[in-house]
This record gives C-alpha cells, sequence and structure tokens, in this order.
C-alpha cells in the first residue's frame, strides 16, 4: 500500500499517519526527517540541500525528488508506506508518478484531512511541545498531568515561537495555495480519501480505513 496524506498544518495529519502506520505495516516517511538524515550523514544530496538552507533558500525539487527515491528504495518500504510531506507541487507529483512507473508502481490513495481553519487556530495555539523529546500536548485538548511538565520524559512543556493566530493564518494561506492544485490533480486520478477531523481523530481515521477498503486496498 502506497500512500500520500495531505492536510493543513494543525489538522492531525501527523496523528493520523502514525495511526495508519502501526495499523498497516507501513514506513511513515517524512521529508524532513529525510532531510535531516541526509545532512546528517553528509551525504552529496544533504549537503547540496544544505547549502541552499543555510542561505535561506528554497531547496530545488531535483535535490528533494533525488532524496525521496533513495529513501523508498529502502527495504523498511517495500510493505509500503506513507508519504508525508511530498509531493507539495504538481511538478513534484509529476516527478513521483514517473518515479514509481519505472518500478511499475503507483500511489494507491492520497488522504486528504479536513478540518475548517477556526478549529485549526484553535488546537495550533493552545499546542505545546516537550523541548527535550518532541511530544505534543494541548492546554485544552491533551494537558499534560503536571502543568509545564512533559508526561513522557519530565521535560519543559513550552509554545512554539509559530504557534501564534498571524503565524498559523500565513501557514493556512500558504498551504491552500500550493495544495488546492495538487487534490485537484489527485482528484482527477480518483485518488482522494478524505477524513473529517473536525469531531475527534477516531472519526477521521474510521473514515480513512472505509475509503480504504472500498478501494480494495
Amino acid at each position: 500500500m502506497r500512500l500520500i496524506i495531505l492536510g493543513a498544518p494543525g489538522s492531525g495529519k501527523g496523528t493520523t499517519a502514525v495511526v495508519l502506520k502501526e495499523k498497516y505495516g507501513l514506513a511513515h516517511i517524512s521529508t524532513g526527517d529525510i532531510f535531516r538524515s541526509n545532512i546528517k550523514a553528509g551525504t552529496p544530496l544533504g549537503l547540496e540541500a544544505k547549502s541552499y538552507i543555510d542561505k535561506g533558500q528554497l531547496v530545488p525539487d531535483s535535490i528533494t525528488i533525488g532524496m525521496v527515491e533513495g529513501r523508498l528504495a529502502e527495504s523498511d518500504c517495500a510493505k509500503g508506506y506513507i508519504l508525508d510531506g511530498f509531493p507539495r507541487t504538481i511538478a513534484q507529483a509529476e516527478a513521483l508518478d514517473e518515479m514509481l512507473s519505472k518500478k511499475n508502481e503507483k500511489i494507491d490513495a492520497v488522504l486528504s484531512i479536513i478540518v475548517d481553519d477556526d478549529i485549526i487556530k484553535d488546537r495550533v495555539c493552545s499546542r505545546r511541545v516537550c523541548e527535550k523529546c518532541g511530544a505534543s500536548f494541548n492546554v485544552k485538548y491533551k494537558p499534560t498531568k503536571v502543568e509545564g511538565v512533559c508526561d513522557l520524559c519530565g521535560g519543559s512543556v513550552v509554545q512554539r515561537a509559530d504557534d501564534t493566530p498571524e503565524t498559523v493564518e500565513a501557514r493556512l494561506v500558504t498551504y491552500y495555495e500550493n495544495t488546492k492544485p495538487l487534490i485537484d490533480f489527485y482528484d482527477a486520478k480518483g485518488l482522494i480519501i478524505e477524513g473529517n477531523n473536525n469531531v475527534d481523530s477516531d472519526t477521521c481515521i474510521k473514515s480513512i480505513e472505509d475509503g480504504l477498503a472500498k478501494l480494495g486496498i
């Protein structure tokens, strides 16, 4: 099973991906993780990407696509995977199709997580993150047992600097500008499965699982 997951910042995309990963035995492929791994390992693509990042510039598609191709060739992807953060543009989506077609493979479904903007803003602005282990909490929906202290490692739990209403609004605008064409691209192929996460993650995940079952995946 080869999946792509799309969702606005704060939509619950990461939580959904983790649950599906465990249920179906998939690799969770995050472009952020791929970049960090390549940069840390000092690979040629990682060093090239770092040169752009250090200048505050966007990493060219050719580098990103090369990293993704290398990651998909690793053994844990043999049973299937969820792509998270890639593709971000039509050009990347077309490159992915070409990459997979060389191996007689294809994307089976594209999961689109739907959440109202007001709910996203509320969730993100009340989100808190552990400085030590990165665990995520929420002062309204998933508070720590002890205020400001991580339940998992005892580290300090803080609000990220970019989890503000103004920043969230800007990120949503960027997301919709970039992602709407991508959703249309995959919808034309009949691959979109929507998961509504306005209520709770269980409802969202159940609708996605039902959608996958209808496709016979």
